[in-house]
């Protein structure tokens, strides 16, 4: 009981469920089997940009660039896809993921070789990719006639169909297959890989780690090239999802969300803790609020209030755990 009491994830997840009876109690119909289905289903792709973000802040870095690279990646795809004629979304997720992955290595290329830091670097690159996007592949969006029907079709398929009183049906997206398979391979790597423990450690003290004799370079090329490949399997359930494709999808409303669902779920900003439960819970927590602020009585405006509020809270707490910590051991050393 005092392990539970001491971890941020059962704190998060005490006001999850005191939120949802809020929410509850204000619309009834919140609290019900299609409803949790559908949220489920719109914020799959959010989750997976959180796991990626939070395996890189984990190492010790920062990645801004995953909104850029899921919206090149699948707008990249979906061109790609008309033009070849091969309606497939097992051909658009190997397009996207190559992409993604290319991407990626090209951020820890930048970071692994010339040092710089790895805001900087996603920052440029963030800039770089979709720029590069914009003149060279072009800006046309493209609009629910024209797109392939393979991305329509995944983005209606369900795992598990439930029947309505009035006889219509509604089910659990596909889309949550994706989301388990991510976190599945995301954590065994995290829980039960030597590349995992170097991940953690690398956040922690990176000088140590390099004494230790890892390579340090391998390991961000992998942090930076699996956030990619997350970031453009998100781009492509995103399209899947809203059947529509454009230039600038995601680039402007994911990146607080995400990081702020991170933060919430515990993760520290210098990198070194955290855990994939908190990770989730706080994407749950952020898209109850982006979707139900409105019941309350509550404006959008409000929605920006908090998700600022949080990443500011979050980034104080991690400087005075930091602080709290330092003391600890110099008075360790001195005794």
């Amino acid at each position: 009981m005092r392990t539970l009491l001491r971890r941020n994830e059962f704190y998060l997840f005490l006001v999850i469920v005191v939120f949802s009876l809020a929410i509850t109690i204000v619309n009834p119909a919140f609290f019900t089997i299609e409803n949790m289905f559908d949220l489920m289903r719109s914020s799959a792709g959010m989750a997976i940009l959180a796991v990626g973000f939070f395996v890189v802040l984990l190492s010790g870095g920062i990645d801004i660039s995953f909104p850029a690279v899921a919206c090149v990646a699948q707008y990249i795809t979906v061109n790609a896809i008309i033009a070849l004629g091969i309606d497939n979304i097992w051909l658009a997720f190997a397009i996207a993921s190559a992409i993604g992955i290319a991407f990626g290595a090209a951020n820890a290329f930048f970071i692994s070789y010339f040092r710089i830091p790895t805001l900087i670097v996603t920052l440029a690159t963030m800039n770089l990719f979709h720029g590069a996007m914009l003149e060279f592949v072009g800006t046309k969006a493209i609009n629910a006639g024209q797109l392939p029907s393979a991305f329509k079709s995944f983005g209606l398929a369900d795992v598990l169909s439930l029947q309505r009183a009035d006889g219509s049906t509604y089910g659990l997206s596909v889309f949550f297959l994706v989301l388990v398979g991510v976190v599945l391979v995301t954590w065994v790597i995290l829980r039960y890989t030597v590349l995992g423990r170097v991940i953690y450690a690398m956040g922690g003290n990176l000088e140590a780690v390099k004494r230790s004799g890892f390579n340090i370079r391998r390991t961000q090329f992998f942090i930076y090239c699996y956030a990619g490949l997350l970031a453009s399997i998100m781009g492509v359930i995103y399209v899947s999802l809203i059947r529509f494709s454009s230039s600038s999808v995601i680039i402007d409303s994911e990146l607080l969300h995400v990081i702020a669902a991170v933060i919430l779920g515990g993760a520290s900003i210098m990198g070194g803790s955290g855990t994939l439960t908190g990770t989730l819970l706080g994407v749950v927590m952020i898209s109850i609020l982006e979707k139900n602020l409105v019941l309350l009585g509550l404006s959008n405006f409000v929605q920006q209030f908090f998700v600022g509020l949080i990443i500011v809270l979050g980034v104080s707490i991690t400087h005075i755990q930091k602080q709290i910590r330092n003391r600890r051991s110099l008075t360790l050393v001195r005794e």
